[in-house]
């Protein structure tokens, strides 16, 4: 009894290395291909405030989240960045292709995130941020980008991307 348990704890610490493995690899290929100075690009919420993703990031790391109300992964991510926002981290979210600026607020209000949102409504700044996959998470530290994950995260791997930077 006791050689199966080892064997099994044995396997079981192979899967989640090759899915560890698997899933850097995938966040490799998918990151997004900032430009030079992305940070300092001047950004407008939906509700008419500025972005200086540079001056949010230079006490506390920034989290960005690019995002979709389209996108049925980010279904279970939203959660848990409105989670983080709610708390009091500093978070602000991109929605991509998600209808004008009246219908991201209700989709907001919907999804209970209150955190500060620009509306990429055509796609525009994602392209020239180089984002291909929904949801995209960025850590932003003064200015820099120190993390970034595509596809679901859980809220302790977001909170530790945070924490990290």
């Amino acid at each position: 009894m006791r050689s199966k348990i080892v064997r099994w704890s044995r396997e079981l610490v192979i899967f989640l290395l090759l899915a560890g493995a698997v899933s850097l690899a995938v966040d490799y290929a998918r990151r997004p291909a900032l430009p030079q100075g992305f940070s300092s690009e001047p950004l407008e919420t939906i509700d008419g405030q500025p972005v200086d993703l540079a001056a949010m990031s230079q006490d506390r790391p920034l989290l960005v989240y690019v995002w979709a109300t389209w996108c049925s992964v980010c279904r279970f991510t939203t959660p848990s960045v409105a989670s983080l926002a709610a708390s009091g981290a500093n978070v602000v979210t991109v929605a991509l292709r998600s209808g004008d600026d009246a219908a991201l607020a209700q989709g907001l209000r919907r999804r209970h995130l209150a955190a500060p949102t620009v509306n990429d409504a055509r796609g525009q700044l994602a392209a020239r941020w180089g984002v291909q996959a929904t949801p995209t998470i960025l850590i932003v530290y003064r200015g820099k980008v120190t993390a970034i994950t595509t596809g679901w995260t859980s809220s302790w791997g977001m909170r530790l991307r945070l924490w990290m930077a």
